[in-house]
């Protein structure tokens, strides 16, 4: 019995000191955690959960939690997922964890079981716009994995260690130098970072040789680098100031990220100098860039004021001094974080941001302003976002081809550089002018005028044709014109999809001198009632004279010698006058119009085109009765379909110049 009382009151002993030593941890965790120190953090917490008995189930729920909470923010995501789920299992009260859980799950593809703890969550905040996009990005992303846009990306080998390397930007005027943030062995200090649990990084600069290859990376040379986290620069646009970002450590209290600037003197960088942003002294600024223009620094901050999360902010750059701030405000911001903006030399803004929905994790989006001075946003999709971290993006000057940095793939959540090209898109415009049941017009010219500023005057090739490289999704209006001949206009909108695409247009240009066949005019037999399927041919007479204003031209009907000559030139009169009142009915003026029936007193003269068609004709005989009918009858009939025929011919082309 005695023995027994020993072993209890010994336990009782081990419990109430495993119960301090674990309070110990949790007050050491929670000290790192307010420091910012979240891999420090994170092990503590660890350590107090696996030494928290089973049965207290709420402290082993909050150290779970808080544990999450700290691999999430340095991005181990594999450690982040498990400790959500044992605080899920432990019926930690916080819903937050259920989003959380989401958004790690829907980084590794798990859509279906991301899409259920959004809505778990989403039962008790229904009006979070993170948690509503991103249980929309469980659809939209194996949408976009299965169709991927056409960029071209690729791990770029030479640029990265077995560290994490991030925020790739080109350095000078003929993009030679390429900077970026890195953890390797080679940054400086020994030390482990206690919020990443990696090297603090420095900057690192990799250069083209005289042959354009890039060379391994190096530090960069002069005082930019230090003992603290130094990464995320930018540049002036003509290259001489560098902005970056400094997170300093404190063992006393937390260090907000802030940014410094750099002047360039040679290749070596001078003393960087600290950035007034922010209006008190707990504020991050991080991730600077700067406008093409020079006259904005933009950057990430988690200020008052803004919508949530970290937003994206600028300040007006003036004489070297800074001015006015501002949100940049939706729909660019969120309520969660958009990160690590930066531009293309045309003003594009390329960002982060895991506020959006997408894909998982941060997802690339390009910014534009509309004609209104609006933001209009769109995410870049896969391959270049995928269900990791993407962000960094630059550009090489105005071509569609740069790098960006992604942890896609990489278990410990550690960033490499990855290169990016969009294979150039060609939309090409072939047209042929020519005379209309004739042959090429090798002195016409094409007027092309279009939406995206084109205005040219093309001359055509020896076979009347013209090529015109054109911008997809671009509308077009072109004129083919040659003297002697009318005007023949054309519409065209280019595809707006990134495919290559080839176009081609006629222009088939009436005379102005001889008459010209209406193809495809049919009649009901024996009367002049047109047929529905004559419709078509003269809604392009319609349009042709529409195209030119000031023509006046008669209609001119004509039938075979079959039947007494009287009936055919009455016929052929009601319908050459059934032709005009079609006309009319759709808006040709009646002054423009005069109708004739020549009956069968003008048989067809056979022309080079006619007798490349029927070789049984010869170019230059008239279908007269005599010449049709000592042919075969076969033959007689394709010269009567010849002659039963309506024209047209310009009386003149003054009307209305005069009025």
């Amino acid at each position: 019995m005695k023995s027994r009382l020993h072993i209890s009151l010994a336990l009782v002993c081990c419990l109430l000191l495993t119960g301090c030593g674990v309070e110990s941890i949790v007050r050491k965790a929670e000290a790192s955690y307010a420091l910012g120190e979240y891999h420090a953090a994170a092990a503590l917490y660890k350590k107090a959960y696996t030494k928290t008995d089973p049965k207290e189930k709420p402290k082993r729920a909050e150290n779970s939690f808080m544990a999450a909470e700290c691999y999430r923010r340095i991005g181990m995501d594999a450690k982040a997922l498990a400790s959500y789920r044992n605080a899920i299992r432990y019926l930690y009260p916080d819903t937050v964890m259920y989003k959380h859980t989401a958004g790690l799950q829907l980084q590794k593809g798990e859509y279906k079981a991301a899409a259920e703890n959004y809505r778990i969550y989403l039962t008790a905040h229904p009006t979070d716009t993170t948690a509503i996009n991103g249980l929309q990005a469980c659809t939209t992303a194996p949408q976009w994995k299965k169709s991927p846009t056409r960029y071209i990306v690729k791990k770029e080998a030479l640029f990265n260690s077995r560290r994490s390397e991030y925020s790739p930007v080109y350095g000078s005027e003929d993009y030679s130098q390429l900077f970026f943030t890195s953890t390797r062995d080679k940054a400086q200090g020994e030390d482990k970072s206690l919020i990443t649990g990696l090297k603090a990084p420095d900057i690192f600069v990799a250069t083209k040789d005289e042959h354009g290859k890039w060379q391994k990376p190096e530090p960069i040379e002069g005082e930019v680098s230090s003992e603290y986290e130094d990464g995320a620069c930018a540049f002036s646009p003509d290259y001489k100031t560098m902005y970056f970002t400094r997170c300093a450590v404190d063992a006393e209290a937390p260090r907000p990220a802030q940014i410094y600037k750099s002047s360039r003197s040679d290749a070596s960088w001078g003393a960087p100098a600290l950035c007034e942003l922010a209006i008190d002294t707990l504020t991050s600024c991080a991730h600077p860039a700067v406008s093409p223009d020079g006259t904005w620094l933009y950057f990430v901050s988690d200020m008052v004021g803004g919508m949530g999360g970290l937003d994206i902010w600028r300040i007006a750059i003036t004489g070297g001094e800074f001015g006015e701030l501002e949100n940049l405000g939706a729909p660019i911001n969120t309520q969660g974080d958009e990160m690590f903006p930066t531009f293309r030399p045309n003003g594009e803004l390329y960002f982060s941001s895991d506020g959006h929905g997408g894909m998982g994790g941060l997802d690339i989006y390009c910014a534009t302003l509309n004609d209104e001075g609006r933001w209009e946003i769109t995410n870049l999709m896969a391959p270049v976002n995928s269900a990791g971290d993407d962000f960094g993006m630059t550009f090489e000057g105005e071509r569609m081809r740069g790098y960006f940095s992604s942890n896609r793939g990489d278990a410990r959540g550690w960033d490499h550089i990855y290169s990016f090209y969009l294979p150039e898109t060609v939309h090409t415009l072939t047209g042929w002018l020519y005379e209309k049941d004739g042959y090429e017009l090798t002195e016409g010219t094409v007027y092309l005028i279009g939406n995206d500023g084109t205005n040219e005057k093309l001359g055509v090739k020896t076979d009347g044709s013209f090529t015109k490289r054109i911008t997809p999704g671009a509308s077009y209006v072109l004129l083919g014109s040659c003297k002697g001949y009318l005007n023949h206009m054309q519409e065209l909108v280019a595809d707006s999809t990134v495919e290559d695409r080839e176009y081609t247009l006629q222009f088939p240009l009436a005379s102005i001198t001889r008459p010209v066949l209406i193809d495809n005019i049919f009649y009901e037999f024996d009367l002049a009632t047109l047929t529905d399927s004559s419709v078509v041919a003269l809604d392009v007479l319609v349009r042709l004279l529409t195209d030119n204003p000031n023509v006046v031209i008669e209609l001119g009907a004509h039938c075979d010698y079959k039947g007494r000559d009287e009936y055919n030139e009455r016929l052929s009169q009601r319908r050459a006058e059934s032709v005009v009142s079609h006309l009319i009915a759709k808006g040709i003026h009646p002054d423009r119009l005069v109708a004739k029936g020549y009956g069968e007193g003008t048989p067809k003269t056979v022309t080079k085109k006619m007798a490349e068609r029927h070789p049984f004709m010869h170019e230059g005989d008239t279908l007269t009765e005599a010449y049709i009918t000592a042919l075969p009858e076969e033959q007689q009939e394709v010269c009567n379909a010849e002659n039963r025929r309506t024209e047209f011919r310009v009386l003149r082309t003054t009307y209305g110049l005069y009025e």
